[in-house]
């Protein structure tokens, strides 16, 4: 069995993903969003949040796991009061990243959504059609629970 740097699930120290150092976090990466976006798009920052109406995000955000992509494209169109499926993009970082704060330690210790931000580009290569998305029992849920953190005042995103 292979020790993964970037997790300490195996019992090894995590290795933290900076701008300095992040070569060696592998992808591939993926973005899950609301928008339609076609190959060699480069998403930037600078653009409205999917996930906070009205905020301009400082960074592009996007993962090595299919499944934390699959939940930013659903919750983005279901933030949106879309009844779309949204879309999930196979991604290259064009410049370094760093672990996304507001999920790395903060609420899942060392990072197993394999979550990350950078201001820099991020270019579309495809559109990864073959993904399965959440029961709506269990989108409902993760809806409720932030719907919940925004009435605490607890949905503050570090950007």
């Amino acid at each position: 069995m292979t020790s993964d740097p970037e997790s300490a699930a195996d019992g090894g120290e995590r290795r933290a993903v900076t701008y300095e150092d992040c070569g060696h976090v592998a992808g591939p990466f993926f973005h899950g969003t609301k928008a339609t976006l076609d190959p060699g798009t480069e998403l930037v920052p600078g653009r409205g949040s999917n996930f906070q109406q009205g905020r301009v995000s400082n960074h592009v955000y996007f993962t090595a796991a299919v499944e934390t992509a699959v939940w930013g494209a659903e919750l983005a169109t279901a933030l949106a009061g879309t009844e779309e499926r949204g879309h999930v993009y196979v991604v290259e970082p064009l410049g370094p990243f760093q672990d996304d704060p507001n999920v790395t330690d903060k609420r899942f210790p060392g990072n197993p959504t394999r979550s990350y931000r950078t201001r820099h580009p991020l270019r579309v290569v495809r559109e990864l059609e073959d993904w399965t998305g959440h029961d709506p029992a269990t989108l409902t849920g993760m809806l409720e629970s932030l719907a919940r953190l925004r009435e605490q005042g607890l949905d503050v995103i570090e950007d």
